[in-house]
């Protein structure tokens, strides 16, 4: 079974989270990480952004590759922080051609509880966040599971 090694970066605004959504999603292969069905993944790497605008995407990537990280998860906090993170597409894109690394919006399913505030709002709205939060949006019922 092919074996993927991930990083995961959270926004700096939850910089203090223990990560318990994002590890228990790995570990029942729930949002985002339901691309990894059938294979086996190790978390090798957790850090923030660094604060806007990102600080440490320019170096963080470079740390993870050299411990064999190829995937890199943006968690779902950028996605559903108040507002979500601006920059998150220009750091997929550099992280590609920098680094050479694969680039995955979310982590964890999205919170039911976030989720009605943002349908509310009508946050995601923009073509680019509508791609952006599919992996990670799920069903109700696993919504519910993690607010």
């Amino acid at each position: 079974m092919e074996k993927i090694k991930i990083g995961i970066i959270i926004c700096d605004r939850y910089r203090s989270c223990a990560g318990g959504k994002c590890f228990r999603s790995v570990q029942n292969r729930e949002g985002a990480f339901s691309i990894y069905k059938n294979k086996e993944v190790e978390v090798a790497a957790f850090t923030s952004c660094g604060g806007c605008p990102g600080g440490n995407i320019e170096y963080a990537p470079e740390e993870m590759k050299k411990n064999g990280v190829t995937h890199i998860h943006f968690a779902t906090g950028f996605l559903v922080g108040y507002p979500p993170c601006p920059y998150m597409d220009y750091f997929k894109r550099f992280i590609t051609e920098k680094y050479g690394m694969k680039v995955i919006f979310g982590t964890h399913p999205i919170p039911q509880k976030y989720y009605i505030s943002h349908m509310n709002i009508g946050t995601w709205e923009t073509t680019i966040l509508k791609e952006i939060i599919q992996l990670s949006l799920t069903d109700q019922e696993t919504r519910l599971k993690y607010d």
